[in-house]
């Protein structure tokens, strides 16, 4: 019996295509793509094999393939410029050349492609501007440019260990210390992001990338004040200066100053006038300030001004009460069929016109654009649903009984901290007006403190001088824990306006209550919770600004929740009485018992201003921000059945989940676990 035949690996594949013996490597590769048709390497050399055949069009078409499985693979965008080069249509090849520099600007080549055709063209400006870029990369260090390189395919984990390993050579270059931070960010671990920049600033207080990367690493944690200021320093260096002018309006908001934010935006529009980012960015403080004629205004200015910026066109979408008029829908689908739009603006146009067909009642051409948006932000995506799964698993596995008991009156005593949790779109938003409604409870934000704790923990694993998150929660002595909640109430104090209660209504924080009830054993925690299939659906239509990229596949989504809640199940029996549960049909159904019903669980005397929430003025920074400025309404609880023919992939993948739903009413808890340790943090 003959053996089966087996493919080559794509390391001997390259080795072909480097000498030059490109029948044989397109002959492998076609092979490789029989079994595995989304391969982006496959695909790559691929194409850089027709290109040296001088088989433009079959080049062009892979990589065209490419592009659709990795939209940001900036090594088919910069070979796609190396094709329309040698095709001689050098206008084409100067925007591929463009996007992959912005893709990853570690593509030396690409920034010559485009100083050659900018100076062939006589464009001496822009060619000086590209040359400049050319020089600094080139003056840094080689296992620097490795590092952005790395960065830029999303490999990073191995880009941090390389930029580490060059760090302990040359401790002190503030480059490298930019580019650890940049990737300490993407994975989550902000509190080494920040300290790296502060430190990096110290050494060149003038490196104006240094401190723009440290205002975004202050803003990410939330340390809105703080960001301001740096962001006033760089102003006051060029008051002129339209990017420094525009940053200081950004954090003036992230600060909760609209008028300031306002005011400077406008100032920007004097220096950029019509720039449509500009007057996105004013729409959006106008939005979370409550003052929803103007935002729209704002939105409709950029696109009078630029008719292709889908940001606005979705940032009109995101009111969710606005109502797009039939010339927008038009415009938006003719823009939508233009083969040269952005993949993020096609991203933005797709969402919006979901929304605009769905207000229409044309359910399957509104799926459609739903289902489009969400498959080309899932390309950009590394969420890996296997991942995750395991992750929650372990979370069951590691926090026992016998933990909680052996660490039974450990942790910060504060009863301060409300967390809300769940899924998104599940009506944590609307808990969080009725709550913060009350006189002694403050509504802050989503804070990324507890993720941040959580990947702190993590990290220790990763370094090896630990056991892995969460095992390493056994391993923790009583005195770091009862440090990690006083951390946690001062690091939040900066979020509150003086009352005794404060909600944290990160929707994540639902992985971490084993975390939580030891750093903070009096936390008061919510579970909000909605249908199965309408929240999933409603987190499928909703683009969200970062985070949350389980979202964009409906398979991904409906395992995510019936992870949620197997794991919340699990929280129940180890934690008996800690979580509240609500539901939201149930708060829109019967308002006042449920409201009665979170108070006493928070230990706070009813207030009636509670039942009046869409009345309390507070700025919201949730794409929920106009609907709970209103009375509470039911039109909302069954728009998912709509869909419901195009919807399979998700019921299957929730499975049982969608059965039991009514069942978990019974199960929810209605009051806190009682502990003997409290103490009251100072406000």
């Amino acid at each position: 019996m003959q053996a089966a035949r087996t493919s080559p690996d794509l390391r001997s594949i390259q080795d072909k295509v480097v000498a030059k013996r490109f029948d044989g490597a397109l002959a492998d590769l076609a092979g490789v793509l029989d079994s595995d048709p989304n391969n982006a390497e496959a695909l790559y050399m691929s194409a850089v094999c027709r290109r040296y055949k001088a088989e433009f069009q079959p080049a062009l078409e892979l990589l065209a393939r490419l592009k659709t499985v990795a939209p940001e693979h900036g090594r088919a965008h910069q070979e796609e410029g190396h094709t329309y080069r040698d095709m001689g249509q050098a206008d084409d090849a100067l925007l591929a050349y463009s996007r992959a520099c912005r893709h990853n600007p570690a593509l030396e080549a690409s920034w010559r492609g485009q100083l050659d055709i900018l100076s062939g063209k006589g464009l001496q400006e822009q060619a000086e501007q590209i040359q400049a870029q050319l020089d600094r990369l080139q003056k840094l260090p080689r296992p620097l440019l490795g590092v952005t390189d790395l960065i830029a395919q999303g490999r990073l984990l191995k880009a941090e260990d390389y930029c580490r390993q060059y760090l302990k050579k040359v401790p002190h270059d503030v480059e490298g210390m930019r580019l650890l931070a940049d990737i300490g960010m993407r994975l989550g671990v902000l509190d080494d992001a920040e300290f790296l920049l502060e430190s990096a600033l110290k050494f060149e207080p003038d490196n104006v990338p240094v401190r723009i990367e440290y205002i975004r690493a202050l803003s990410k944690r939330q340390k809105f004040q703080q960001a301001l200021e740096q962001a006033k320093h760089l102003l006051d260096t060029a008051p002129k200066n339209a990017q420094f002018r525009s940053l200081f309006a950004i954090e003036s908001m992230r600060a909760g100053d609209y008028e300031t934010a306002i005011t400077s935006f406008d100032e920007v529009l004097k220096l950029l006038p019509g720039d449509p980012t500009t007057l996105t960015s004013k729409g959006h403080a106008h939005k979370t300030s409550g003052q929803y004629e103007h935002a729209v205004s704002s939105y409709r200015a950029a696109l009078a001004s630029q008719p292709r910026h889908g940001e606005a066109y979705y940032s009109l979408a995101n009111l969710k009460v606005y109502a797009f008029t039939e010339d927008e829908i038009n415009n938006m689908q003719a823009q939508e069929n233009d083969a040269t739009l952005s993949h993020i603006e096609r991203v933005y146009l797709c969402f919006a016109l979901g929304k605009a067909h769905e207000d229409l009642g044309d359910f399957e051409t509104s799926f459609k654009y739903y289902q489009r948006g969400n498959r080309l932000k899932k390309s950009r995506g590394r969420y890996k649903a296997a991942q995750m799964s395991e992750d929650l698993a372990a979370q069951r596995t590691v926090c026992s009984p016998a933990l909680f008991g052996r660490k039974s009156g450990v942790g910060h005593g504060a009863p301060d901290p409300i967390f809300i949790l769940g899924l998104p779109r599940a009506g944590s938003t609307l808990l969080e007006q009725i709550l913060s409604s009350h006189s002694q409870v403050d509504g802050t934000l989503e804070l990324p403190n507890i993720l941040s704790l959580s990947q702190r923990l993590r990290r220790r694993g990763r370094q090896g001088a630990a056991s892995a998150y969460p095992d390493i929660l056994g391993e923790v002595s009583d005195q770091e824990l009862e440090a990690f909640g006083r951390e946690y109430i001062n690091d939040t104090r900066i979020h509150r306006q003086g009352a005794p209660y404060f909600i944290d209504k990160m929707p994540n924080n639902f992985r971490h209550i084993g975390l939580i009830n030891l750093i903070l054993p009096n936390a008061k925690v919510i579970d909000a919770r909605r249908n199965p299939m309408a929240c999933c659906f409603s987190g499928f239509k909703q683009l969200f600004a970062e985070g949350q990229e389980f979202t964009y596949d409906q398979q991904d989504l409906g395992q995510y929740y019936a992870d949620y809640v197997e794991l919340m199940d699990h929280w129940d029996k180890v934690l008996p009485g800690k979580v509240l549960r609500v539901h939201y049909e149930d708060v829109v159904a019967e308002l006042e018992p449920q409201v009665r019903r979170i108070l006493e669980y928070c230990g706070l005397p009813f207030e009636a201003a509670c039942l009046n929430f869409h009345q309390t003025e507070r700025s919201v920074r949730t794409p929920s921000s106009e609907q709970v400025r209103q009375p509470i309404y039911e039109s909302g609880l069954e728009q998912w059945r709509h869909f419901e023919p195009y919807l399979g992939p998700l019921k299957q993948a929730l499975g049982a989940t969608v059965d039991r739903y009514p069942m978990d009413r019974a199960g929810a808890a209605s009051r806190p676990v009682t502990t003997t340790k409290t103490t009251r943090s100072e406000h």
